[in-house]
């Protein structure tokens, strides 16, 4: 089964009755977890039960209880500086992606509680591969990072958008959104076509991935977590509802890659780096590893890629290319959000199509 045929957002009276076959789930009477299948089994009850309910918040309880019983062991491998280097690099992509995704939660919650699902089949064509294009150039007017996105790519699927859609969009919106393309424009003020070819890049990025989505995704990869009961209470206590729920579920992952990302700041030499440089295939690779690593805002990725200038225009742009697509963060996320098989088959195909795209565009951009 492909999303050709199937999306997994809820049945609902507004829905068009020429929809070709029968939505995956109900968002309506406390099923609003779009977890359930054509068949009506609760997938999402089921992983729920699978895991003893352990979820973003449990696991960092975890990680949190660890760090106090191993705290000694901790400081002794940590040198001061290291120590330093860490929390900087922690509360800076905290500080950078928090806002996001905030904004992002936000805007989900008014998609969940405030848009008619009749909305999305009147904005959107009908055919996946017609509304993957459609999509992916909408993500032009949401000035956002990645964090912001995957909750309003789940929001989108819960209201019956078409996965292949949603992910599109989910992808576009930090890569080519206004803010980012002209603090490309800014970090290179002598290259502009640096902008020119991310934004390329990152829409041809999107568009692919949702085509792929539409070919080869299935619908049981995505598990949507659980969402509290929206309908029957007013629309201010439904919105606040979602917004506390998404932020909960949403923040602890967030947490979680910002811990991994600051971690392996601190372990990689940067020396290591000046050697890749040297090699134009192993520069590519280097810096499209470090972009999953580094886990920074799109907003801000730029002007590392602008420093880097030991390193050659092409690596740079695959840099800003992956960055906002894949990265240890956003990974950490959407495992929380649309399950550990979606993320575990979504994000190493974004990096390879990403990367070859970056680099096919670099050779006619520069």
């Amino acid at each position: 089964m492909t999303s050709q045929t199937r999306t997994a957002g809820g049945a609902d009276p507004e829905q068009p009755a020429a929809s070709p076959d029968p939505p995956a789930g109900d968002d309506h009477a406390g099923n609003d977890h779009a977890g359930h299948d054509h068949t009506g089994h609760d997938h999402a009850g089921a992983a729920r039960r699978r895991w003893g309910g352990i979820g973003s918040v449990e696991i960092l309880a975890a990680i949190l209880i660890l760090l106090v019983i191993f705290k000694n062991q901790v400081s002794a491998l940590l040198s001061v500086q290291s120590l330093a280097t860490w929390t900087t690099v922690f509360v800076s992509v905290m500080v950078q992606a928090m806002p996001f995704l905030v904004f992002g939660v936000a805007l989900s919650a008014v998609i969940a509680v405030y848009v008619p699902r009749a909305f999305w089949a009147r904005a959107l064509p009908r055919h996946p591969a017609l509304a993957v294009p459609v999509a992916s150039v909408a993500g032009v007017i949401l000035p956002g990072c990645e964090c912001g996105s995957v909750p309003i790519g789940a929001s989108l699927i819960r209201r019956g958008v078409t996965p292949a859609a949603a992910l599109a969009f989910l992808l576009a919106a930090p890569a080519i959104n206004p803010i980012v393309l002209t603090a490309t424009v800014v970090a290179f003020p002598n290259n502009p076509e640096m902008a020119v070819g991310r934004g390329i890049a990152g829409l041809v990025v999107a568009m692919i991935m949702g085509w792929l989505w539409t070919r080869l995704g299935r619908q049981e990869w995505i598990r949507l977590p659980y969402r509290p009961d929206l309908e029957g209470v007013s629309k201010a206590r439904a919105f606040w509802t979602a917004v506390r729920h998404d932020i909960v579920h949403a923040g602890g992952f967030l947490v979680i890659g910002a811990m991994a990302a600051a971690t392996i700041n601190v372990v990689i030499p940067e020396r290591w780096l000046l050697t890749l440089a040297d090699n134009p295939v192993l520069s590519v690779i280097a810096l499209a590893v470090l972009a999953v690593l580094l886990s920074m805002c799109s907003e801000a990725d730029a002007f590392v890629a602008a420093s880097l200038s030991q390193f050659s225009l092409t690596s740079r742009l695959v840099f800003l290319t992956v960055g906002p697509m894949v990265d240890l963060k956003l990974i950490s996320m959407q495992s929380g959000v649309f399950g550990r098989r979606f993320a575990a088959r979504f994000a190493p195909t974004t990096f390879v199509v990403a990367v070859l795209v970056a680099v096919a565009v670099a050779a006619f951009a520069f």
